[in-house]
């Protein structure tokens, strides 16, 4: 199968670094060109549901488990509509890893646990050349970012609405 390079690079960066942010950022663009691809929200889902848990606090104005658990439940949802090995990946493996992981996001209170990555298995041969190609290319940010870059959410280096990407 030969893949969108944006689900490539979302590969890359889930896989590899670990980059949920940007995996949302080059999915995102890809969503939105496929005319906002249910499969894709879930994996976009999924890769917020991971950044909220990793990288969020909890405050009266929010809470990074909540975000985590909804995202996560969303995220299920929309792949488990899916066969199996949609997309020349283990979906199926990568649902049921999910409902662990919400599984316990749905405990954490009484079990806290650290953050730990999921992973998404490559099936599709020729998706796993891309894969590799794209590792070669793709370098990876670092420090990881933790606010937008481009689209109509990107901020100036001084904070304000970038106006050239609204």
């Amino acid at each position: 199968m030969k893949a969108e390079p944006q689900f490539v690079a979302f590969l890359v960066y889930f896989n590899r670094d670990r980059d949920y942010f940007e995996c949302h950022e080059v999915l995102e663009e890809l969503w939105l060109e496929q005319g906002r691809n249910p499969l894709y929200s879930g994996l976009l889902q999924l890769a917020v549901a991971l950044y909220h848990f990793r990288n969020g606090g909890i405050t009266q104005a929010y809470n990074k488990i909540e975000g985590a658990r909804k995202m996560m439940r969303s995220s299920i949802a929309k792949l488990s509509a899916y066969p199996g090995d949609s997309l020349g990946i283990r979906l199926d493996k990568l649902i049921d890893e999910a409902h662990q992981y919400a599984r316990k996001l749905g405990r954490y209170e009484q079990e806290p646990f650290d953050f730990y990555p999921l992973d998404i298995e490559i099936e599709d041969a020729k998706l796993q050349e891309q894969v590799r190609l794209a590792e070669k290319a793709i370098q990876p940010n670092v420090p990881m970012r933790m606010g937008y870059m481009r689209g109509p959410k990107a901020k100036s280096p001084h904070g304000e609405a970038d106006s050239s990407s609204i």
